[in-house]
C-alpha cells in the first residue's frame, strides 16, 4: 500500500466487492482541490456503493476535507502525490519528468486494479498520453479517442468523437473512431447497430477534404459487409437533431465543435435570464414561465453532460471539462461509476474482439493493414 507514495486511510472502507472504487486526480484543471473535494464528498453523498481514492498533495485534500467536516470519511482514501501536471505542461514533461503526480497515479490506481476507473480534469494531452502509455490499448485500437455525449432533439444521446485526443488523424483512425463508438453506444444505450455519420460540409460523398473522402470509403466498406450501420456524411446541424446515434470526426473538428456548443449553451442562457430582468413586464413574464424556464435552463446546462471517455485503453478513464465547477466535475464522476456499473471495459472487449473475428482478416494487425491500403490508394 506504501508503495510510490504515502496513503491516509481517512476511515474504514465498506469491503470491495460491496462498492466501486473510482480514483479521482484532485489536483486537475483550472480549480483543483476547491472543486474536485467538494464534487467527491456530493458523489458521494447520493451514492452509497462508491469508494473514492482521493489522489493529489496530502495536505490540500484533507484541508478541504476539513472545511467539508468529511476528513473520516468512511469511504474515501487519500493517496499522495507530490506532483501536479499543469495545464500548459508539455507531454514530455507530464509523461517523463512528473512521474509522482496526481494524475499518472490516480491512472496507476486503475492499471494496479486498485480502481475500477479514474476521473481527470487535468490536461487532455498529458492525459491521453499518461493513460495509453500506462494502461495500453485495446486489440484493433492504433489512437484512443475522448467520445462525449450530447443531448438531441428526439429526447436520446448522440456519441461524438474524437472530441480533441486526436487532432491530426488519418482515415484509418477514424475508422476505428466509428467501430469504437459503435460498439460503446450498443453497449451502454443496448441498441443493436446504431446508426454512424461521419462529420463534414456536407452530405454528398465528393465534398469534404480527402481525410472525410478516405474514410467514407472504408465506412462503406463496413456497411457493405454489414459490420457498421453507417448513414454516409452528416453535417453539424444533424448533431442535435438526432439524425444519428455516433458521429465521427477528427480531434480538431470535434474539439472546437463542442467548444461552440458549449459557449452557445451558456450565451443562449445569459441572454435569457438578462431579457427576462430587464423590466417589471419581463420579469413577471419570468415568474409565470419559471417551471418551464427551469427546464429549459435545465436541458441546455452543458454541466450535465460534463465527463467524456477515453475511448479504445485497456481501462476506463474519463475527462472532465478543465473550467469544471463542482456540479460539473461530480456528473464526470457519475459517468465514470456509471460505466463501471455497467460492465463496459468487459462489454466493449468482448464486442471489439467480436468485431476483429469478423473483420477482413480476422487478426488484430488488420488496422495496419487496412492503413496500407489507405496509403496506397492516397498514392495511386
Amino acid at each position: 500500500m506504501l508503495e510510490g507514495g504515502y496513503i491516509i486511510r481517512m476511515g474504514v472502507a465498506q469491503s470491495e466487492s460491496d462498492s466501486i472504487k473510482i480514483s479521482i486526480d484532485c489536483m486537475g484543471g483550472d480549480h483543483g482541490v476547491s472543486v474536485t473535494v467538494p464534487a467527491c464528498i456530493a458523489f458521494l453523498e447520493k451514492t452509497p456503493d462508491a469508494e473514492l481514492i482521493l489522489v493529489g498533495v496530502q495536505e490540500h485534500i484533507t484541508e478541504q476535507l476539513k472545511k467539508l467536516r468529511a476528513e473520516n470519511h468512511p469511504r474515501i482514501t487519500v493517496r499522495n502525490a507530490t506532483e501536479i501536471v499543469k495545464m500548459d505542461d508539455p507531454l514530455e514533461i507530464a509523461l517523463r519528468n512528473k512521474r509522482d503526480s496526481s494524475m499518472r497515479v490516480a491512472i496507476e490506481q486503475v492499471k494496479a486494479a486498485q480502481a475500477k476507473a479514474c476521473v481527470s480534469a487535468g490536461n487532455t494531452g498529458a492525459l491521453m498520453a499518461i493513460s495509453r502509455y500506462l494502461l495500453k490499448t485495446l486489440p484493433g485500437v492504433d489512437r484512443p479517442a475522448i467520445c462525449a455525449i450530447l443531448p438531441n432533439q428526439k429526447g436520446g444521446p448522440t456519441y461524438a468523437l474524437d472530441l480533441g485526443a486526436n487532432v491530426d488523424c488519418e482515415a484509418e483512425h477514424l475508422h476505428q473512431f466509428a467501430i469504437m463508438g459503435s460498439i460503446l453506444f450498443a453497449a451502454i444505450e443496448g441498441k443493436p447497430a446504431p446508426r454512424v455519420g461521419l462529420l463534414n460540409v456536407g452530405t454528398e460523398e465528393i465534398k469534404g477534404n480527402e481525410l472525410v473522402k478516405h474514410t467514407g470509403e472504408l465506412l462503406r466498406q463496413e456497411a457493405q459487409r454489414g459490420a457498421l450501420n453507417y448513414l454516409g456524411n452528416v453535417e453539424g446541424n444533424d448533431l442535435f437533431e438526432g439524425t444519428c446515434d455516433v458521429v465521427v470526426c477528427d480531434g480538431f473538428v470535434g474539439n472546437v465543435t463542442l467548444k461552440s456548443v458549449e459557449g452557445l449553451g451558456r450565451f443562449f442562457r445569459h441572454v435569457l435570464v438578462s431579457e427576462f430582468k430587464s423590466n417589471p413586464l419581463t420579469m413577471l413574464g419570468a415568474w409565470l414561465a419559471s417551471r418551464a424556464l427551469h427546464s429549459i435552463r435545465e436541458r441546455l446546462n452543458p454541466s450535465r453532460f460534463n465527463g467524456a471517455s477515453l475511448l479504445g485503453l485497456r481501462g476506463l478513464v474519463f475527462k472532465s471539462h478543465g473550467s469544471a465547477d463542482a456540479f460539473a466535475f461530480e456528473c464526470a464522476i457519475r459517468r465514470a461509476y456509471d460505466a463501471v456499473n455497467s460492465d463496459v471495459m468487459l462489454r466493449i472487449s468482448a464486442m471489439m474482439a467480436e468485431f476483429l473475428r469478423k473483420s477482413e482478416g480476422g487478426d488484430e494487425a488488420q488496422p495496419e493493414t487496412k492503413k496500407r491500403k489507405v496509403q496506397e490508394q492516397k498514392s495511386a
